[in-house]
């Protein structure tokens, strides 16, 4: 059974969000998801500026396995990204809730949230699989 942490919200696609108080979510991809992906060698990031909408695909990740799309959680506008991905992909492996962290939105609509899960339905959700 995987650890997720509770400060974040989960969607079905396995994506999470840290949400600060300035409303820009840290996005990223959870346990559950890195650990089925396997050994990831490639991550593909957005554009800073561009602007998402919740459960768009906006990045790629490729693992020894498979490449697999990641869905943005949120609409917003892209204000950063983890440039340290690009080198060192493995570490969506090793720290997923940490520095494994793929982007960062500025939310447009706070209320998308409630759409998400909290850990524990997360956890149920991932056991149904």
């Amino acid at each position: 059974m995987s650890n997720f942490p509770d400060d974040l919200k989960y969607a079905t696609s396995h994506e999470w969000a840290r949400v600060d108080e300035e409303g820009v979510a840290t996005i990223g991809i959870s346990f559950h998801a890195q650990d089925a992906l396997g050994d990831i060698v490639f991550v593909e990031l957005p554009e800073v500026g561009a602007l998402v909408n919740a459960k768009e695909e906006v990045a790629v990740v490729e693992s020894v396995k498979a490449a697999s799309d990641i869905y943005c959680p949120v609409s917003g506008e892209v204000t950063e990204i983890n440039e340290a991905l690009v080198e060192a992909p493995e570490t969506v492996n090793s720290l997923p809730y940490d520095s494994g962290w793929f982007f960062k939105v500025k939310l447009s609509d706070r209320a998308e949230l409630d759409e998400l899960m909290d850990a524990e339905a997360y956890s149920e959700h991932c056991e149904g699989e």
